[in-house]
């Protein structure tokens, strides 16, 4: 049963509802649809599907954008009503034949929609009885007594000319029995790959003759070689012993002693204790506090690349001049899909040679696809530049944040609450964990905040020692419980003691993990749940493409799932890492914006801890669609 449907305009005002439905709306549906589907632009999709406490419901829409009018259909989740998207088209046919913008009452409308829904539902139930009465539900049964029949049949004449031709049958029965086919039905070798799966399992003593002897000689040989290559035997028959590799002796230049061996370690005493004391030095101020003006490099290169594109392809602007310029000049009526698919394909191709992946670029041409259909073409403006003004929009809101994280603010206010601001790092391994957490801990040390790292990687070896060193240099204090403990536990003893050492920010460091490795992820759903961190950040390489979606939603997926909160931590915010390395490929920033919802709040650009800074939006969408 349809619960509700709904039209409102595309500033929010609501046109219509059916009264005649009047079903109260369990949660926010609607609201839910607009913030996270349609803003986001996700319209593209088929449907949308609204889960919440007591409430399940299926989502569908379609927009007219000449009038800027959105059609919403509410319904739920367990049925499968055919009639939906009949009826939704039929309604935004009869809607926008009466639609005024001074209007906000359509009354007038209840009938209408009455009737429309009875037509719907009267077509989808004569569909649905065409299909019932189309299966061949008795000609199936006796195709399949037939294929029996013809089966068996096939399976007397083979036994009769075996039988004939090699004289008995009984012997051939016990030689097929010899040969491990023990159930009778014998099958020629030649037909057992078409009869071998009639009863829905596969014959295996079918196979029998599948495997090439020659294979198994030829393998043997091959081994044989290997062996007499890797093994010498001298005329005893003795194994001789395999030659060491001579290495290479240091150059003695003259008398002196030989040098003692190089080591570049931290002296240590008895204790275990470093010896040397490291004054933190000034590595110069952080990136993330200046400001980038992209704006007029860019427009210099893009205007180049304008004028060399004009002189390689004049033949190519002179063939298609005169229609081009008529269809700008008139305006087109209204543009339909087949006018926008060039455009897109074109964009799409574009998009995914900047590393974004290939799901979310068919997804966004699909969502400007959707925003642009049915619109007039205005004078003096061609499809392909109208196409890639929408898909600017389209991007910009996107890696547009959609709350503000202002990790300084939420600190300031941390403190006042005399309790110190939590951030985990987590991502997959080798991606620059450990050497990110000391550059934001640089950036805040540089903005009067006390920091303490938290060594919570206690998988990798090496991975305390490596956060030490940093902890070192920065002269801030570490807290370390060693290898092989529970992670979280060790985050929440380094909180505790962060609170009664007045540090105001705790950067916790976790191991790497693959997304499909369950321990590891479970341990991490485990960190999270337990310490309730501030901030969820993860670090991601730009160098990936596709894998950047999948690395997103499963992490996202599984704190979700191993969550005992009824309201999990998800992912709040992206680093990302090694973007000096990628050059104009900057399509993971939009991958994993897209897929996961966070914005990109840290962008490292290399290898000092000043290499650091904010994501430009304008600069990563010029260099998407240039």
């Amino acid at each position: 049963m349809l619960e509700q449907l709904l039209i409102f305009t595309r500033g929010g005002l609501i046109l219509w509802t059916c009264k005649e439905l009047g079903n109260a709306l369990k949660g926010s549906p609607i609201d839910t649809l607009i913030r996270s589907c349609l803003l986001e632009e996700r319209s593209g999709a088929a449907s949308f599907d609204y889960n919440a406490p007591g409430a399940a419901y299926t989502l569908k829409w379609t927009f007219h954008n000449e009038l800027g009018l959105v059609f919403v259909a509410v319904y739920q989740k367990i049925l499968h009503l055919l009639y939906v998207d009949e009826l939704l088209a039929m309604v935004k046919h009869e809607f926008s034949g009466i639609y005024d913008p001074k209007r906000t009452v359509y009354s007038d409308f209840d009938e209408t929609f009455r009737q429309l829904k009875k037509e719907a539902e009267a077509r989808a139930e004569e569909l649905k009885k065409s299909k019932q009465v189309g299966k061949p539900v008795n000609n199936s049964k006796k195709q399949g007594q037939v294929q029996k029949a013809g089966l068996g049949g096939d399976k007397k004449k083979n036994e009769g000319g075996l039988a004939s031709d090699g004289g008995d049958g009984d012997t051939m029965k016990g030689r097929r029995l010899e040969n491990g086919n023990s159930n009778g039905n014998h099958v020629d070798i030649k037909e057992s790959n078409v009869f071998g799966t009639a009863n829905g399992k596969e014959n295996t003593s079918s196979n029998l003759g599948a495997f090439d002897v020659n294979k198994l000689q030829k393998l043997r040989s091959k081994g044989g070689k290997k062996a007499e290559k890797t093994v010498t035997v001298d005329s005893n028959g003795s194994k001789a012993e395999p030659k060491k590799k001579i290495t290479k002796k240091n150059r003695v230049w003259d008398d002196s002693p030989p040098e003692s061996k190089l080591d570049f370690t931290d002296p240590v005493d008895e204790n275990g204790d470093n010896n040397t004391q490291v004054v933190a030095a000034d590595h110069g101020e952080s990136m993330m506090d200046k400001e980038e003006d992209f704006s007029s490099e860019s427009e210099a290169e893009e205007e180049e690349e304008g004028e060399v594109g004009k002189e390689s392809k004049p033949d190519k602007q002179k063939k298609g001049w005169f229609s081009s310029m008529f269809q700008s000049i008139a305006g087109k009526a209204n543009l339909e899909r087949s006018d926008l698919e060039p455009a897109l394909k074109a964009l799409k191709d574009r998009l995914m040679t900047k590393n974004v992946a290939e799901e979310i670029a068919e997804k966004l041409c699909e969502s400007v696809a959707t925003s642009l259909e049915g619109k007039k073409l205005a004078s003096f403006t061609r499809i392909s530049s109208t196409v890639q003004a929408a898909m600017e929009e389209a991007l910009v809101r996107i890696l547009t944040p959609r709350r503000s994280i202002d990790i300084l603010r939420d600190v300031h206010a941390a403190r006042e609450q005399r309790k110190p601001y939590v951030v985990v790092f987590v991502g997959v391994n080798g991606v620059g964990k450990s050497t990110n957490l000391a550059k934001v801990a640089y950036w805040l040390q540089q903005h009067n905040v006390s920091v303490m790292m938290a060594a919570c990687d206690t998988f990798r070896s090496g991975a305390v020692e490596q956060l030490r060193t940093h902890a070192r240099r920065l002269q801030i204090p570490i807290f370390e419980k060693g290898y092989e403990k529970d992670p979280a536990v060790v985050a929440k003893e380094a909180i505790q003691e962060a609170t009664n050492n007045g540090s105001d920010v705790v950067l916790v460091d976790t191991a790497g993990r693959m997304q499909d490795n369950e321990p590891l992820m479970r341990a991490l759903s485990k960190l999270v749940n337990l310490n309730n961190p501030d901030l969820v950040l993860f670090v991601g390489e730009a160098l990936v493409g596709n894998d950047a979606v999948d690395q997103l939603s499963k992490f996202n997926q599984k704190l979700a799932d191993l969550s005992t909160s009824s309201n999990p931590r998800l992912i709040d915010g992206i680093l990302l890492t090694k973007f000096d390395t990628i050059d104009d490929k900057v399509g993971a920033a939009l991958s994993m914006v897209y897929i996961s919802g966070a914005p990109v709040m840290f962008v490292g650009c290399g290898q000092s801890y000043t290499d650091l800074k904010k994501l430009n939006v304008k600069s990563i969408v010029k260099t998407l669609l240039k």
